[in-house]
C-alpha cells in the first residue's frame, strides 16, 4: 500500500451542548488535521495523488473554518461539532476536491483535539 499526506494547523471555536465546565462552553482549540491517501497502485505518473493537489486543498479546507465557529459546518441533526464530525467534514470536502484524480483510493482524516487525543474518519475516494 502506497500513501502520501499533508498536515494543517487551525483554530476555531466549539461547544459541547449539556456538558459542564469549559467544554459546554464556547472554546477554541489549535487542531492539527492529518490526511492520508493511500492507493494499492501507483498511478500513470507513479503517485499516489498530487501532493500539490492534496495541500492546496487541505489549506482551503481549514481556511473555511479558521478562526470560527465550527457550528457553520455542524450537520442537521447533530448537536455539536466533535473531532468525528469535523473530521468526516474535512473528508467530504478533500473528497470532492480530489474525486478527478486517477484511480480510487482511500482518504484518512485525523483531527488531533489536543497533542494526544484525535478523531478521525476514513473512507474510499469515489
Amino acid at each position: 500500500m502506497y500513501e502520501v499526506g499533508a498536515s494543517e494547523l487551525v483554530t476555531a471555536w466549539h461547544e459541547m451542548p449539556g456538558m459542564e465546565g469549559p467544554e459546554g462552553e464556547l472554546h477554541s482549540h489549535d487542531y492539527r488535521i492529518d490526511v492520508v491517501v493511500t492507493r494499492e497502485e501507483l498511478d500513470d505518473q507513479g503517485m499516489v495523488c498530487d501532493l500539490d493537489v492534496l495541500r492546496a486543498a487541505l489549506a482551503g479546507t481549514a481556511a473555511r473554518v479558521r478562526g470560527r465557529n465550527l457550528e457553520v459546518i455542524q450537520p442537521e441533526g447533530a448537536d455539536a461539532v466533535t473531532v468525528e464530525v469535523f473530521a468526516r467534514w474535512i473528508h467530504d470536502q478533500l473528497g470532492a476536491a480530489l474525486a478527478g484524480s486517477d484511480g480510487g483510493g482511500t482518504l484518512q482524516v485525523r483531527v488531533w483535539e489536543t497533542p494526544d487525543a484525535f478523531g478521525g474518519y476514513a473512507a474510499a475516494l469515489d
